[in-house]
């Protein structure tokens, strides 16, 4: 096969780094903050543009500084010098590592120094879906280090920024999510009765690849007699038998982007229940696509999606949430669920994602992602079939 036609150029323009720069900066002076410091994978490439395989390994940390004015600073091993270098950015200060003694905490105390004995408040990442990326003793040395300085959430300063695409962000975002559609309509030609699920995986890997996907980190599902169990399983070496349900959920990527969703097939024939199920979430997800407007709320959109669900499966199933934002993560905030009455707005990028309990402990998930206008949701994967395919 061959890779899709019509790409978006790669990467992005100084232009954006600096509006996204800009855009934090402002945040951060209505917030109090003389500073942002960043150490987690998607927020450093956020502001950076500094893109590698590498955040793989835990072995390093990498810091990135966000002043109050002017550009990001970047804090990292030198292994990731040449390669930061070739971003927007100017001030790169490294080190040698690994250091367990001084895994850059010299560097960032040289940094951070003004501002502790100014009393300045520095924002960190606290909230849900926010991770320390480095050793906590490394941390409690560097604030011991920094007596005077204050440590701010600044959570929903990255989140707000990250939540709301550019135009560039979208191309790529559609891109990955035709490649992904494109190779969901192949299935159907590989996948067989008799087949080891392990094989459909592969294929699906290879055919995803072939068609212009830089990676697939993510591809999970199932299948068995009538419907799937659970919507996280690795493959197993089970062949497809006549009754079965198949499901895969798919994260590939291109250019640092993700697509998340998945498609549901019956092997051979599909009982009245399976059908029945897969109609409730079609329409599930029919009214969720209607609900999602700029000015609704993350609430609003799981209870159109719920309300439908509902008639079906009165009880629910326990996964917390009916979709979830979409970007340089397979998962970002916020969460459609009844919890989070976060107000969506032109340009996020959101994964739709009922999903119904029935017969059995079956379960069986729907998923398509989109993204917000000034009017309305417009599809980026190309629409389910309304009824349940059948190989």
């Amino acid at each position: 096969m061959n890779g899709l036609y019509g790409a978006p150029d790669r990467g992005f323009p100084e232009s954006e780094f600096r509006a996204r720069t800009a855009n934090a900066q402002a945040a951060m002076a209505d917030g109090g903050l003389a500073g942002l410091l960043l150490m987690t994978e998607p927020e450093v490439r956020y502001f950076s543009g500094f893109q590698t395989l590498f955040w793989q390994s835990p072995t390093r940390p990498w810091f990135l500084f966000i002043p109050a004015t002017g550009k990001p600073i970047a804090v990292i091993p030198e292994i990731g010098a040449d390669l930061m270098r070739k971003t927007w950015l100017d001030d790169i200060r490294t080190w040698s590592a690994p250091s367990p003694d001084d895994d850059g905490i010299g560097l960032l105390t040289e940094l951070l120094s003004s501002f502790a004995r100014a009393g300045d408040k520095i924002g960190l990442m606290k909230g849900h879906e926010t991770y320390l990326r480095m050793p906590l003793a490394d941390f409690e040395r560097l604030t011991a280090a920094l007596a005077g300085l204050h440590w701010g959430d600044a959570t929903d300063i990255v989140r707000n920024l990250r939540m709301m695409k550019s135009p560039a962000e979208i191309e790529k975002l559609r891109y990955i999510c035709a490649i992904g559609s494109r190779c969901f309509a192949t299935v159907p030609h590989f996948a067989h009765e008799g087949m080891p699920l392990e094989e459909v995986f592969r294929a699906f890997r290879r055919g995803a690849l072939g068609l212009g996907a830089d990676d697939v980190p993510y591809l999970v599902g199932g299948a068995a007699k009538g419907g799937y169990h659970d919507v996280i399983s690795p493959p197993s070496q089970r062949l497809l038998q006549h009754g079965d349900i198949l499901m895969l959920d798919t994260g590939a990527t291109w250019d640092g982007y993700f697509c998340d969703f998945d498609r549901n097939w019956a092997i051979g024939t599909a009982d009245d229940t399976a059908r029945r199920a897969y109609d409730v979430l079609w329409q599930a997800t029919e009214a969720g696509i209607a609900a999602a407007r700029p000015g609704a709320t993350c609430r609003d959109l799981y209870e159109a999606m719920r309300t439908v669900i509902a008639k079906r499966d009165p009880a629910g199933g326990d996964v917390g949430r009916l979709g979830h934002g979409l970007g340089m993560q397979l998962t970002e905030w916020p969460s459609l669920a009844a919890w989070d009455n976060t107000v969506l707005t032109e340009d996020m990028v959101l994964t739709l994602e009922p999903s119904l309990c029935y017969g059995a402990g079956r379960i069986m998930v729907h998923e398509e992602n989109i993204v917000l206008h000034e009017n309305g949701a417009a599809l980026l994967t190309t629409r389910a079939a309304p009824e349940l395919p059948v190989i």
